[in-house]
């Protein structure tokens, strides 16, 4: 069979009306399998299929005003890696518990893949100050591969990154923090709990794991990429890599 296109996307952007956005997104993603979330909060969706289908569903996407220019990332399998199509409407996109938190308002500064990798090609960013990843991902994901000497929480959920923020932001003070995920969702989220707790310099990586991968080749990254579909492992090429 012909290769089939993975899409990954999300946008924090204020919504209303969920059951009707659900109903057009079903109409519109006929003949596509994966998942969509839609929440006060924004959208969240992987998806694959067809090329021409799973790209003119993003088509129609972008045409809707809340979603113009919304950024997507792509990657190729052999297979469908998704058994059907889902469209949830949830609390929020990705669940943190933590309502002061609303990205759909304000973003934490972003910082680019070239960017990221030049800085720890030194350990230093462009002021001098130490440069320190922080995964915000779950532990599981995390032993599949990260940054090379990245901080580790081991998280077992979001939920539990307000807390153990908490707990480890003295240990953060002077040094530059970049919170990065798999495809930048919770490090959107991630990057604003720590500026509430105080940490002064914080970016998040624009677009996760899954962009740097793409931008850089994924040098500093050791391991591969946990994704929470059939594919379960990524490589730096964005080819899957075998079972977790």
């Amino acid at each position: 069979m012909d290769r089939v296109l993975n899409l990954s996307a999300y946008r924090f952007v204020a919504l209303a009306d969920l059951p009707g956005w659900r109903e057009r997104v079903l109409v519109h993603a006929a003949g596509l399998k994966g998942t969509l979330l839609l929440a006060e909060e924004g959208i969240n969706l992987f998806l694959a299929g067809p090329p021409d289908t799973l790209r003119g569903f993003v088509a129609w996407l972008r045409a809707q005003p809340p979603f113009a220019g919304l950024e997507t990332k792509e990657s190729w399998s052999d297979e469908l890696p998704f058994r059907r199509l889902k469209v949830k409407v949830k609390r929020e996109i990705i669940r943190m518990n933590h309502p002061t938190i609303r990205p759909q308002q304000r973003r934490a500064p972003v910082l680019d893949a070239q960017t990221l990798a030049r800085w720890l090609d030194t350990g230093r960013d462009d002021a001098g100050r130490e440069v320190v990843t922080l995964d915000t991902r779950n532990a599981f994901e995390v032993d599949a591969g990260r940054f090379r000497g990245a901080l580790d929480w081991r998280l077992q959920r979001f939920s539990d990154f307000p807390a153990a923020v908490r707990a480890q932001a003295a240990a953060l003070a002077g040094k530059t923090v970049v919170s990065y995920c798999t495809g930048g969702i919770r490090c959107e989220k991630a990057a604003l709990v720590l500026q509430e707790a105080g940490v002064e310099s914080v970016f998040q990586l624009d677009g996760g794991i899954l962009k740097y991968f793409e931008q850089t080749g994924g040098q500093h990254f050791e391991g591969r990429c946990f994704v929470f579909d059939e594919r379960q492992l990524l490589d730096a090429a964005l080819q899957p890599a075998g079972p977790a």
